[in-house]
C-alpha cells in the first residue's frame, strides 16, 4: 500500500475532499447536505490520504484550533488511516501554534480520539441527528484546558 498524506489548504483539497465527506457523511451516515458545506472549508486547511493514487480519508483543521470532518471511506476503515489523517492534523495544529485542540466526536469514536489524549468535556450532544460529545487536549505543556 502506497500511502500519502497531504495538508492542503481547500483550493487544492476542494474535489477529494468533497467526494469522501459526501460518501461518509451525506451518503453513509444520512447529514443533511445542507449541513455539511459551510464557510469553514475555506478557511481550513485539509488532509487528505491517498492510497496508490486514490483519495481515501479526510480531515479538516479550522483557524481556531477545532479538528473536524473526518471521514474515511468504508472499504478502507480498520488500517490506520483515519489514525494517520489525525495524526498529520494534530502535527498542522502544532506548527500553527495552537495551544488546545478540541472537536465534536461521535460518541460512537470517542474511543479513537481518547487514545490520541482527548479528554470529554461536558454531556453528549445533537449534532446532524447523530450523537456527538466536545473533546478536548491540550498541545502545549503546562495547558490544563
Amino acid at each position: 500500500m502506497n500511502l500519502r498524506i497531504e495538508i492542503l489548504p481547500w483550493e487544492a483539497a476542494r474535489a477529494a475532499a468533497r467526494a469522501l465527506r459526501s460518501t461518509v457523511f451525506i451518503v453513509e451516515q444520512q447529514v443533511p447536505e445542507e449541513l455539511e458545506w459551510d464557510e469553514f472549508d475555506a478557511q481550513s486547511w485539509h488532509a487528505l490520504a491517498w492510497v496508490d493514487g486514490i483519495p481515501v480519508a479526510t480531515g479538516r483543521l479550522l483557524p481556531d484550533g477545532h479538528i473536524g470532518r473526518m471521514a474515511v471511506l468504508a472499504p478502507w476503515r480498520g488500517l490506520g488511516l483515519g489514525s494517520a489523517v489525525f495524526a498529520a492534523l494534530l502535527a498542522a495544529a502544532r506548527a500553527a501554534r495552537h495551544d488546545v485542540v478540541q472537536l465534536h466526536a461521535q460518541t460512537r469514536v470517542e474511543g479513537f480520539y481518547a487514545r490520541f489524549g482527548f479528554v470529554a468535556a461536558g454531556d453528549p450532544f445533537d449534532e446532524a441527528g447523530i450523537p456527538h460529545v466536545l473533546m478536548r487536549r491540550p498541545l502545549r505543556a503546562g495547558r490544563k484546558d
